[in-house]
């Protein structure tokens, strides 16, 4: 039984990266802040407030919805959580002899790295003109550069800033 639960827990590890992820995200974007939480003094427990909370699960929401490649096939991440829940089934009544949950390897990309946002920081007006990039645009971008937190850049205008030279 106790070689049982280590599995489970070793199977809820391996996927508890998808929520820190979110939580991650969801601080770096401004979705969540700490005014989000309140404090519940007869159990010392932090709270969030409604809102914030549906907030939040649109996000987790999100990540779990997120492509990855799996044995040759594009799927969500609670497509995979599910068919390793039944390779692991699989495994512990003996019907077989192999468990991975080393497969699908997560990559984890930013669209806000530092060379991304030196780029938008030394683009010109002019040149962001020539490559389809608006002035609203590229004040957003530039002010998302200067700043700390994570931002969103549209995928046609991220591909024209990373096809400068």
């Amino acid at each position: 039984m106790t070689s049982n639960c280590l599995f489970l827990s070793e199977f809820q590890e391996s996927f508890r990266w998808i929520s820190d992820v979110a939580v991650m995200e969801a601080f770096e974007s401004g979705a969540l802040d700490l005014s989000d939480f309140y404090f519940t003094g007869d159990d010392y427990r932090y709270r969030f407030e409604p809102e914030a909370k549906e907030r939040f699960l649109d996000l987790v929401r999100e990540r779990f919805n997120a492509g990855v490649r799996c044995k040759g096939r594009l799927l969500k991440w609670d497509s995979v959580i599910e068919e390793k829940a039944t390779e692991l089934g699989r495994y512990l009544v003996g019907k077989s002899r192999r468990l991975d949950f080393t497969d699908p390897v997560p990559t984890l990309s930013r669209m806000d790295g530092r060379e991304f946002r030196e780029k938008i920081l030394s683009l010109s007006s002019s040149k962001a003109h020539r490559i389809g990039i608006g002035r609203s645009t590229l004040d957003y971008l530039r002010r998302n550069a200067q700043c700390e937190g994570s931002f969103r850049v549209y995928g046609k205008v991220r591909k024209r800033i990373r096809e400068l030279a």
